[in-house]
Parts: structure tokens; C-alpha cells; sequence
């Protein structure tokens, strides 16, 4: 199964992890990484992206032990778009997490219009931080918490800009 899932990955956490996991449970992966131009528009709120080369090399130091761990190929590719990867033809699944489970019908819905089976939506739970909350980028970047979910109350977050 060639399975896709896709996001700015900045910084990678747990959650991530559990996607990334679930994916190569069910096959080979290809991760469709959002470009430095692609990346601010997808943020909920405004804060700093570290450039795609830096996000990549992050990306791919998680991904190479758990595709060996499971026998399976792997692939990072720049998103420029936000459907992205996943409305090619060679894809059978898409991870999704709960609030990107809409990006993903939407997917689909122009795979179809394109004459292309649907994908598989499996959709990964988030997992909680230490307070209950879902562990975000967001709020790692803002100083709440670390990548795994632990309270951080002492430590300062990253701004909104490039830091000098």
C-alpha cells in the first residue's frame, strides 16, 4: 500500500509520531513536506517556520528508524499546494488527523473528478499533552510545552518572526 500524509512538521512531536507510525503500519510512505512559501498559510496563527531544507532533515531523521523498523521505503517531497501529493494516482491512503480529516475529503473529492479511486482516510486521534490539551507545534513553538507533552511553564516560546 503507498501511503501519503503531509504538513509543515515544525517542530515534529508525539502527535506527529503517532502518524507517522500508523503510516508505516500500512505501507510505504511518502510525506509531503509544505514549502517555505506554503507553510505560513496553513498556520492558525502567525509564528516563525524554520526553512523546508532544516524541516526536512528533521523530518527524515524520525522517519528513517521506523521505516527500517517496519521493512518500508519512504520519500520527503516539497508540498507547493495544499492538496498536495495526495491527488496523484499511485496513492491508496491518506493519514489525517481529526481536524484535517475535511483537507482530506476534499482530496478526494477531486480524485474523483479527476476519474481516481478515493483514498483510504485513516484518521489518527491526537495525543494529549500533560494538561489534557492536544500536543500542537503551536503550542510547543509558544513556550507551553515540549514535544512530548510536558508542562514547560519556564521556558520562553519562539516569536512570530525570524529569530536575529
Amino acid at each position: 500500500m503507498n501511503v501519503a500524509l503531509g504538513g509543515t512538521f515544525d517542530p515534529v512531536h508525539d502527535g506527529h509520531r503517532k502518524l507517522f507510525e500508523r503510516a508505516f503500519e500500512l505501507g510505504d510512505v511518502t510525506v509531503g513536506l509544505t514549502s517555505d512559501e506554503l507553510a505560513p498559510e496553513t498556520r492558525h496563527v502567525e509564528r516563525y517556520v524554520r526553512p523546508y531544507d532544516r524541516r526536512k532533515r528533521d523530518l527524515e531523521a524520525e522517519l528513517e528508524p521506523r521505516a527500517e523498523e517496519h521493512g518500508r521505503e519512504f520519500a520527503v517531497r516539497e508540498l507547493t499546494e495544499p492538496t498536495g501529493i495526495a491527488v496523484e494516482p499511485q496513492f491508496d491512503a491518506l493519514i489525517v488527523s481529526p481536524e484535517t480529516r475535511a483537507g482530506g475529503e476534499r482530496i478526494n473529492e477531486i480524485r474523483r473528478e479527476r476519474g481516481r479511486d478515493p483514498l483510504e482516510l485513516v484518521v489518527v486521534d491526537h495525543v494529549p499533552a500533560e494538561d489534557g490539551e492536544r500536543i500542537s507545534s503551536t503550542r510547543i513553538v509558544a513556550g507551553e510545552i515540549d514535544e512530548h507533552g510536558n508542562l514547560t511553564p519556564d521556558r520562553d516560546g519562539r516569536g512570530a518572526t525570524r529569530p536575529e
